[in-house]
């Protein structure tokens, strides 16, 4: 039999759910991610756009691990779509990010995607595009609604729920053979490796993934926080030292992404500690590592941030607003738990 790649099974799954990813779930920040069940024509269509359109992409750090599956896939659907794609590295620098922007007004594009460097300036560059009328599709970091409002119609945002993500991560551990309670002591000890603290998504991850254990009845005790800001080796340092630090007290490791968890991962090893035994460890973003690493045992698991689906539903929301269609303030794409039943699928 021949195996498929992950992209590629994404990808397939993506175009048959094509109709359902691009329904809105409603037209509020806090509607939890949900399965969409109807859609337009326009959405569901594979066939390029009537006519080009020059679109102009921000992504906040082309070095992030996620964002780079995301933009290859994006980019790949726009070119596929007709469309003429630029897309710029923010260095995760908002002055950087704001003088692309502007750079793209000047040079007239037809639609702005942004992944913005900080969502706390997302209303700052709604103010500086709205004058141009060029239509915005903010992805992967949410603006408050009240952004999205004040450019009604031009404006929509394309991305996953985080709290589902966090959720997710918490009944993995609910999952397992002692539902994170490795000493039987009655209470779940852990630490928690966080990203950007302005990032919604980060934010989310912390609180609904403990939210899972407490609304299950579990009593949990919270070792320590460490700002890891979605990096690899800062987690690997930083878990090392609460290893050293708490030692067997540890028994679940949070990450709010894959990056954080793979350096996790290393310090756990080389602490001599054996995930699934002794400790668990989740991630989310389910990377190839990551996700080879669930295969192996080597992490109790992780949660798919679907690039492929997030790709797709921004790449036709970009293609309804060339088209002069209606487009909704939001667009979710649900989250799917990476378990040792499933995760060679996603290899």
């Amino acid at each position: 039999m021949k195996m498929i790649s992950r992209r590629d099974f994404m990808k397939a799954s993506a175009v048959v759910g094509a109709a359902g990813v691009l329904t809105a779930c409603g037209g509020s920040s806090s509607s939890t991610a949900a399965s969409s069940t109807a859609a337009s024509s326009a959405a569901a269509s594979s066939e390029a756009a009537t006519g080009s359109a020059n679109v102009g992409v921000c992504i906040y750090q082309f070095a992030d691990n996620f964002m780079t599956l995301y933009r290859t896939d994006l980019e790949e659907y726009l070119k596929d779509k007709g469309y003429a794609v630029t897309i710029v590295d923010g260095k995760n620098d908002q002055n950087t990010q704001t003088e692309q922007i502007n750079t793209f007004l000047q040079q007239g594009v037809d639609v702005l995607i942004i992944n913005p460097v900080q969502t706390t300036s997302a209303q700052t560059i709604v103010d500086t595009i709205k004058p141009s009328e060029t239509p915005i599709v903010f992805i992967n970091r949410e603006p408050e609604k009240a952004v999205l409002d004040s450019y009604a119609g031009k404006c929509c945002y394309v991305g996953a729920d985080a709290r589902q993500s966090g959720t997710y991560q918490g009944e993995l551990i609910l999952e397992t053979e002692t539902q994170g309670d490795i000493n039987g002591d009655g209470k779940i000890t852990y630490i928690m490796c966080k990203g950007d603290p302005e990032n919604i998504d980060a934010q989310y991850r912390t609180e609904y993934s403990i939210k899972a254990l407490t609304d299950a009845g579990k009593e949990v005790e919270c070792l320590y926080e460490y700002l890891d800001n979605w990096d690899q080796t800062t987690a690997q340092q930083d878990v090392a030292n609460a290893l050293a630090q708490y030692g067997e007290k540890i028994e679940v490791v949070f990450c709010n992404n894959d990056a954080m968890a793979l350096g996790a991962l290393q310090s756990i090893e080389q602490a001599g500690r054996t995930v699934g035994k002794d400790i668990y460890l989740v991630g989310v973003d389910a990377l190839k590592e990551a996700v080879q690493n669930v295969v192996d045992g080597k992490m109790t698991g992780t949660v798919l941030n679907d690039d492929v689906g997030q790709a797709t539903a921004a790449a036709e929301a970009t293609q309804l607003f060339v088209e002069g269609k209606d487009v909704e303030e939001y667009y979710w794409v649900d989250y799917v738990k990476v378990t040792t039943e499933n995760a060679a699928q996603y290899l």
